[in-house]
């Protein structure tokens, strides 16, 4: 019954930070991201990063999966005595963290610092060269929203699934 009750209380974690991360990261593609790759590179001064936004997008992301990994973790651990048929929807999520963590800083934040750097006259591209590179980002990205949307599903297919009572 503990372990229910741990599990449970973990996937409702899980659920609400990534349901929260989900819906944040998909405003940030369609509306941030539109704006500032609308029309590079005069557009890219919209990068929501520097002296004139108050806020960095990580600083917003980075807390939320901490309490994301608490959650995914948690869920995990408690129930992993679970059958397979389980323990596969609280594995999952685990599996789509460790594939954006591992994305975000070697593909996404170098092209932040091209992209902003682009902006902010720091870098110096072409034309032609910043289309490429934003569309580039938007593909990627759309993949991480992707990857995220999975991690998210597989949380609420464990909730909403009854909880196994038998040790595997």
């Amino acid at each position: 019954m503990l372990r229910e009750q741990l599990t449970r209380g973990f996937l409702w974690v899980s659920v609400l930070g990534w349901g929260i991360g989900l819906g944040a990261k998909l405003f940030d593609l369609i509306v941030v991201a539109s704006a500032w790759g609308a029309a590079p590179p005069a557009s890219l001064a919209l990068m929501p990063y520097g002296p004139h936004y108050p806020l960095n997008p990580g600083d917003f992301f980075q807390p939320l999966s901490a309490l994301m990994v608490v959650g995914i973790l948690g869920a995990l651990i408690s129930g992993w005595k679970t059958p397979l048929q389980y323990r596969v929807w609280v594995l999952v999520p685990v599996i789509t963290f460790v594939i954006i963590w591992i994305f975000t800083p070697t593909v996404f934040w170098p092209m932040i610092r091209e992209l902003y750097g682009a902006g902010s006259g720091k870098i110096i591209r072409s034309d032609a060269e910043l289309i490429l590179l934003v569309r580039r980002w938007m593909i990627w990205d759309w993949l991480r929203v992707a990857v995220i949307a999975a991690g998210f599903v597989s949380l609420v297919r464990a909730i909403s699934t009854p909880f196994p009572r038998g040790e595997r």
